[in-house]
């Protein structure tokens, strides 16, 4: 069994690393800001709850959320304009020192792609190396629905993901960064989890993850010898 020093090991030789978004790069939960700014937040918030206390499948939930206030486009895009994203400290210092060690970074998210490409770009990941949920619309730019072939619009799609790098580009070491159970039960197929409580602390992660952090400035120190 993999401990602490195991996966710190791992960590400094990663061939890729896949990091959660809500909640871990960024302060906040997308979708939840979303909701806020359309002036439903408590009832998705409450959604949400229900949802997680009912077992419903992450899918199942997303649909029901996504129902309650259908964003337009003209909307998503004005949110995306007007709500620039808060990054966490440290985290794009992290993500730099990664890609100068040659490790190749990817977001992958239960979120939105048109939430987190700005948020790639401020922290200098390629647009082609997020994994997430895409939203859809009509021609009139109403909402729609979401795109349900992306691996992240299910539960389990996360192990989707690092499946698909590792056999895309033959990964041997990937290691997975999150705050949530998604990200935790991606490991395996990813070779190490660090659980991430920065933002938020899951005890159910933090007894799950073998070295869990609440900030990035421990990610980064093994990252500088």
């Amino acid at each position: 069994m993999a401990d602490q020093a195991d996966v710190q090991q791992i960590w400094q030789i990663a061939d890729a690393v896949c990091f959660d978004v809500d909640s871990t790069v960024i302060t906040e939960e997308g979708l939840d800001e979303l909701a806020n700014y359309c002036g439903v937040g408590d009832k998705v918030a409450q959604l949400t709850k229900e949802a997680m206390g009912n077992g419903m499948s992450f899918r199942e939930a997303l649909t029901l959320r996504l129902d309650l206030f259908k964003p337009s486009l003209q909307v998503v895009e004005k949110f995306v304009q007007e709500h620039p994203p808060q990054l966490t400290p440290g985290v794009k210092e992290v993500i730099s020192l990664l890609q100068k060690r040659g490790t190749a970074v990817y977001l992958v998210s239960g979120g939105f792609f048109r939430i987190i490409e700005p948020i790639a770009k401020l922290v200098g990941v390629p647009v082609e190396n997020i994994f997430a949920n895409k939203l859809l619309f009509n021609e009139m730019g109403e909402y729609e629905m979401f795109d349900k072939d992306q691996p992240t619009s299910a539960s389990g799609g996360k192990a989707r993901v690092v499946q698909l790098l590792k056999d895309t580009h033959r990964y041997k070491r990937v290691v997975v960064v999150g705050d949530g159970l998604t990200d935790a039960e991606a490991c395996p197929p990813a070779e190490a989890f660090i659980g991430f409580g920065g933002n938020v602390l899951r005890p159910s992660v933090q007894e799950k993850a073998k070295w869990f952090v609440t900030s990035f400035t421990e990610l980064a120190e093994p990252l500088k010898s």
